[in-house]
């Protein structure tokens, strides 16, 4: 399978590990080797590569609506770089997020909503 990761729009989920409180849910396009996207409380940019089922890049993540200050990510800029694996229904990664000074473990899912 040398398929890249379809083009298109993703449901997100992301989950803090490591039993961390938190998590989010979005959505994200993902086109041509760029990713953009958000939810109710952050928005992230990033740019990936692929091949062969698997894939990986780097993301940023940071609030456009500030929250109470207990969220993980309140008030940081969080950058990441992330490996993981794709098909055709959605791609998933794991990633270690720099946020302010600590180091957060996180999982995220991608469902594909619809294809361009």
């Amino acid at each position: 399978m040398n398929k890249p990761i379809t083009n298109g729009l993703y449901a997100i989920s992301t989950e803090l590990l490591d039993g961390v409180k938190g998590g989010a849910a979005g959505i994200s396009l993902l086109r041509d080797g760029k990713m953009l996207g958000g939810g109710s409380v952050l928005y992230h940019v990033g740019s990936y590569h692929c091949s062969d089922g698997k894939w990986k890049g780097e993301v940023t993540s940071q609030e456009h609506t500030p929250t109470v200050k207990v969220r993980p990510f309140a008030g940081h800029i969080a950058s990441m770089g992330f490996a993981g694996t794709y098909s055709d229904e959605g791609a998933e990664f794991e990633a270690t997020a720099l946020v302010g000074k600590r180091s957060l473990r996180l999982k995220t899912v991608f469902r594909l909503l619809i294809a361009d």
